[in-house]
This record gives C-alpha cells, sequence and structure tokens, in this order.
C-alpha cells in the first residue's frame, strides 16, 4: 500500500444493490479500500412499490429484512475478496442518490455501478450522483481488469486539477502509470481573447502543451514515482479522451470544465463520457463546488 501524501477519510462508500452486474463495483470498492486502507461501507437502499402514503407495516417488514440478507451476502462477498478490509453496512430506504449523499460525510470516495454502456437514464445514479455530491465518484462500468493504466482529462480549470491529483493518487496505489489528456479543440469554451488561437494551429499546440506542463509539474513533484506522460490533441475533448480510453482501467474527470455555468449541472464532457466511455471513470468535484451547490 502507497502512502498518500494527505490526511483520508475514514472509509469508501459502495452503493450496492446485490445483483451480478454491480460485482465489478463491489470488487472495485473492496480493492479501493485495501490499497488506501480504509474501511468498505457497503450502503442498500430498498425500494418502496407503493404510492408515499400507503401504510403497511408488514411489507415494509419483508423488504427491510430482503435488504439486510443481501447486505449480509455482500459482506460475505467482500470479506472473500479482501479479508484485511473492515466492512460495515448500511440499510435505507430510497432515493439512492440522496442516501449515498448523505452516508458519504465520512467517505474518502463513493463507488457504484454503471454497467449499462451507452444508454445510462437521466435519471440514473451513475448520472445524478457526481452532480450533486462532494466527493469523488467512480462508475466502475464491466469488470475492473488489470487497472493499471488511468487517464486524466485536464483542460486548465480548477475541477481539472483536483481530477488530476486524483487520477496521479489512484495511478501511485496501483503502481500504474497515468496518462494526461487535453483535447485541445473548443473554440466555444474559450474567452474571446484566446480564439485567435484557433486560426494557427501549431501557436494552438505550443500554447496547450505549456498549459498541460504547468499543470502536472506540482503533481510529478510530488509523486515522482508515478510515470505520467501528457497528450495534446487537436480534436474536440470528448474524442480525444474516448480514444484515450480505450487503453485505459480509469478515466479521470473534474465534475465541471472551463465552459461550465450552473454549478448544479455535471459538465457536458464528463456527463458524455459517463454514458460512453469504455472503461470505469471517476467524477471529482472542484473544490468549493459543495458550498455552491447548497446555496
Amino acid at each position: 500500500m502507497v502512502a498518500l501524501r494527505r490526511a483520508q477519510r475514514p472509509n469508501i462508500l459502495l452503493g450496492y444493490d446485490g445483483t451480478e452486474e454491480n460485482e465489478p463495483a463491489l470488487r472495485w470498492a473492496v480493492e479501493e479500500a485495501r490499497l488506501r486502507g480504509l474501511d468498505l461501507v457497503m450502503c442498500y437502499c430498498w425500494r418502496w412499490p407503493y404510492p408515499q402514503e400507503h401504510v403497511d407495516t408488514a411489507v415494509q417488514s419483508v423488504f427491510q429484512r430482503v435488504g439486510e440478507n443481501i447486505l449480509r451476502e455482500g459482506a460475505g462477498r467482500a470479506a472473500e475478496l479482501g479479508t484485511s478490509v473492515r466492512v460495515c453496512t448500511v440499510l435505507r430506504r430510497e432515493p439512492v442518490s440522496e442516501t449515498l449523499v448523505h452516508e458519504s460525510d465520512d467517505a474518502e470516495l463513493i463507488v457504484i455501478g454503471s454497467h449499462e454502456r451507452h444508454r445510462l437514464p437521466a435519471g440514473s445514479t451513475a448520472v445524478q450522483l457526481p452532480a450533486r455530491t462532494r466527493r469523488p465518484v467512480i462508475a466502475v462500468r464491466g469488470d475492473a481488469g488489470p487497472r493499471g493504466s488511468v487517464v486524466a482529462g485536464v483542460d486548465g480549470s480548477a475541477g481539472a486539477d483536483a481530477a488530476l491529483g486524483f487520477a496521479i493518487e489512484e495511478a501511485a496505489l496501483r503502481d500504474g502509470e497515468l496518462l494526461v489528456v487535453h483535447g485541445a479543440w473548443e473554440p466555444g469554451a474559450v474567452p474571446e481573447a484566446e480564439l485567435s488561437l484557433f486560426t494557427d494551429e501549431e501557436r494552438l499546440y505550443r500554447t496547450r502543451a505549456a498549459m498541460l506542463d504547468e499543470a502536472v509539474h506540482p503533481w510529478t513533484r510530488r509523486y515522482p514515482n508515478v510515470r505520467v506522460r501528457t497528450s495534446v490533441q487537436l480534436e474536440r475533448p470528448r474524442e480525444a479522451l474516448l480514444d484515450a480510453a480505450s487503453e485505459a482501467d480509469l478515466l479521470v474527470l473534474g465534475d465541471r470544465g472551463t465552459g461550465g455555468v450552473d454549478p448544479l449541472l455535471l459538465g457536458a464532457t464528463s456527463s458524455a463520457m459517463l454514458h460512453h466511455a469504455p472503461c470505469t471513470v471517476a467524477i471529482v468535484p472542484e473544490p468549493g463546488s459543495a458550498a455552491r451547490r447548497a446555496a
């Protein structure tokens, strides 16, 4: 286990539903807790299928017992996967996103499943939660695989810097490498004074490469043992990130980029990667975003 360069909160929070599709998220959360030396908290939310005003204590007791059994089996499975991890369970009534936000005060990060590639509904937890929480959210897609390659998307924003710090941390924990990507062709998201850059591709490349080097330098000094590569692509961020993610185990992004307007919404690029990236995606909140969302 690599010693991180900062204090951590005491646990990893996993949104658990007991399904076979949730198994990759369970594996990821157990490994994350093991690598970070933290406890694992498994949270299951049961759904009341009747109108809110309908009261039936007997039926409610059945749903609660089912939830308890699912959590008991899940905790047993987590113990099989990582015997050094201390596992706690939390049973709550839906809604899931609100519950995970509420339960995340002591969480270093939140892990959820995201197995519905290319068809995540707008109301899914994987879409809603990163826009609402003040903790990094890892949406696990498919089997975790070797988990050695991490990609971070950087655009010069404060949120991107937070994502970069999280990404190099993840690479350090796994003794892996980090590829930092900037898709430079985004004229609609730059100040008017920078629009002239898009008439000179060589100048645009040099300017963005210097920005990327400046963003990466403090983190490589802090984590000198992590191999870090940078890549400036003269294409839109979505295309650049999708291409890089095709060979990655984890793609890390900020919750909002330079083009963000509404602090209550997830950035367009981050949202697109949650829907379309072929690998697991981590969304990292910008420092101070929780205060804006609570306002």
